[in-house]
């Protein structure tokens, strides 16, 4: 009998969109697309072609991997949306994240500002309200998360949010840390690929 089939099929990268991000976290996320593509791994994210969004997606694509992009209308020219990788154009940010969830199997966060945040703690409310069991890893160069971490703890002193909360993530400072990491949980089962280009 052979090994048990990988349950991590696309893993979903939440990041930042800007250009001015630290050279070191935009190569960093170039590093993890290409590890996801010779990892067999699709790349699902944000869709646009700057910041860190656009490093992930180039890495992988440029390694050979399978890459799926999700973006709103309004952010095509805005994030400047890449032609090289396959992208679905959406009507709201409220699809383009229920799309990029239902995709995914796994879930990289790394370093990004106010939006990627905002994905994160939806993210995370989910897995506090057991609608997911799917993995999350933190990329956290430098502690570029600690402090977020840190509020999380303050929640849970304070009695707002169960101490189990705090088990719903790893952390990791390596971007070669980064899909041991995701397989070290069991993830849950994958939904179906979209067949459609656009959504509305």
């Amino acid at each position: 009998m052979g090994p048990a089939p990988d349950p991590l099929k696309s893993v979903c990268v939440f990041c930042g969109s800007s250009e001015a991000a630290d050279p070191a976290y935009l190569r960093a996320a170039s590093e993890l697309g290409r590890d996801l593509a010779l990892a067999g791994l699709r790349l699902v994210y944000g869709g646009g072609g700057v910041g860190l969004m656009g490093a992930t997606a180039r890495g992988a694509h440029e390694a050979g991997g399978k890459v799926l992009g999700i973006i709103p209308d309004f952010l095509v020219g805005r994030e400047r949306a890449l032609d090289t990788v396959e992208t679905v154009v959406v009507a709201s940010m409220h699809q383009r994240k229920q799309m990029m969830f239902e995709n995914a199997d796994g879930f990289v966060i790394l370093p990004g500002g106010i939006g990627t945040l905002e994905e994160v703690v939806e993210l995370l409310s989910w897995r506090r309200l057991d609608l997911h069991a799917k993995p999350v890893v933190f990329y956290n160069p430098d502690g570029f998360w600690t402090t977020l971490f840190a509020l999380f703890q303050h929640t849970v002193d304070t009695r707002l949010t169960p101490p189990e909360f705090m088990d719903s993530w790893t952390s990791v400072e390596r971007v070669e840390d980064i899909i041991p990491a995701l397989r070290g949980f069991a993830p849950e089962k994958p939904g179906a690929a979209p067949a459609v280009a656009r959504v509305t």
